[in-house]
């Protein structure tokens, strides 16, 4: 993790390899070797769907550009995902691990926060003018401040980015209890990590953990009935039907166009949606690979801020689907898991708000280079779970009982 926030761009035989790169490169073979042999568990099919992802990518940018053109960049999409996501999957196999893992990217962000400041007031990215002395870093993307303050960059390759890395680890540090393995407390952390997501000035950052943190409150607050997500769900359904017949926008155009702090750039964002989706549409299977997208002239940015926009159009449909699903394929499996030890239970928790925060923000961000390879990270970071069991599980039939006054979760009894 500490190489996601060095923000070096090292010449490397003909290639620049940002410095995670390098680790992935060089852990890469020893994840795959303990893959293969079911050292980190079984092979689960969201395993292979990852793989598949990338291999589609290498067939879409092949068949748009051709082999030499493709060859550099499959690369790069092949570690930056399944060497990320299978450096989580099989290094992170148990409760210390994730602990371990939380904490310590805690710490990191705790160490980044007196920089932020810094660039925060002054508007000067001194982590890259530091860096910058020994090796060539990831480009300075300046921007104008919001609100009288600069939105900090910090070692990424944009504010958007270092607001998404901070925001992310809300709902794990506010589930996992890593106060022993830090100087400061659970909510002291959630608090250090709220704070420094804001110093991003970005909207998709801060509305992802203002979600997380209303999950978290949600679950605090009716975690001892077994109905709360049923209610959640229907919440979310007559919200969703709210804004689709009591709206003149769909709920994604909804989303897009009102979680900004910029209304401008909300609307800008419509627009990238709308020529985004008919180009996946005019090239549904392999998309357009690394070429331009079709737009008007007056639209000058390249830039589509919408990861699964961008993924369909510059892959195909195949290929969203294919990761869409082995996403879902996880976090479905674990939300169902009825055999999960109570101690096991925040862990849960936590990892299931912090893959469908990121997904949700992921409509309006699109995620590259360090982010990239953090998102298929914390992916891989919670297939542990599914490889648990509850050490007092009744080895007989379950049949649940009648619910108790008050409508709390029902018990169990063996038969």
């Amino acid at each position: 993790m500490i190489g996601l926030i060095i923000p070096w761009v090292v010449p490397l035989a003909g290639v620049n390899l940002p410095v995670y790169r390098i680790v992935l490169i060089m852990t890469l073979m020893p994840s795959l070797a303990s893959w293969l042999t079911g050292k980190a568990g079984p092979v689960r099919a969201a395993d292979l769907g990852v793989l598949l992802y990338c291999v589609w990518i290498a067939v879409a940018l092949t068949a748009a550009a051709g082999i030499p053109a493709a060859l550099q960049p499959s690369a790069s999409y092949f570690i930056d995902g399944m060497g990320a996501y299978l450096l989580a999957r099989c290094y992170i196999r148990s409760a210390e691990d994730f602990s371990n893992m939380v904490a310590f990217a805690v710490k990191l962000i705790a160490l980044l926060l007196p920089f932020a400041l810094y660039e925060w007031m002054t508007g000067r990215a001194i982590l890259l003018e530091l860096f910058g002395k020994v090796f060539p870093t990831v480009e300075l993307a300046p921007m104008p401040p919001r609100m009288g303050v600069y939105r900090v960059q910090g070692p990424f390759s944009h504010s958007i980015l270092f607001g998404v890395f901070c925001g992310s680890l809300v709902a794990l540090a506010g589930s996992v209890d890593v106060s022993k393995r830090l100087i400061f407390g659970r909510w002291l952390s959630v608090s250090l990590l709220v704070a420094t997501t804001f110093l991003s000035l970005s909207s998709a950052p801060i509305a992802g953990v203002a979600l997380q943190a209303a999950l978290l409150i949600w679950c605090m607050a009716l975690g001892r009935f077994w109905w709360q997500w049923k209610l959640l769900w229907a919440i979310a359904l007559v919200s969703y039907l709210v804004v689709e017949f009591g709206s003149n926008q769909t709920p994604v155009q909804f989303y897009i166009s009102h979680f900004t702090f910029d209304r401008q750039t909300g609307w800008y964002r419509l627009l990238i949606w709308d020529y985004g989706s008919a180009s996946v549409m005019n090239n549904p299977l392999l998309g357009i690979g690394q070429a331009d997208w079709v737009r008007p002239p007056w639209m000058v940015s390249t830039t589509v801020d919408n990861f699964w926009l961008l993924t369909a159009m510059r892959y195909g449909l195949p290929s969203l689907i294919i990761l869409f699903v082995s996403i879902l394929s996880i976090w479905t499996a674990l939300a169902r898991k009825r055999d999960v030890a109570p101690a096991l239970e925040p862990y849960r928790r936590g990892y299931l708000i912090c893959i469908a925060t990121f997904v949700i923000v992921g409509s309006t961000v699109h995620f590259w280079a360090a982010i990239y390879s953090w998102f298929f990270f914390l992916v891989g970071c919670g297939v542990w779970l599914l490889d648990t069991e509850h050490a007092g599980k009744p080895a007989g039939r379950s049949l649940r009982t009648r619910a108790p006054h008050g409508g709390r979760r029902p018990t169990r009894a063996s038969s």
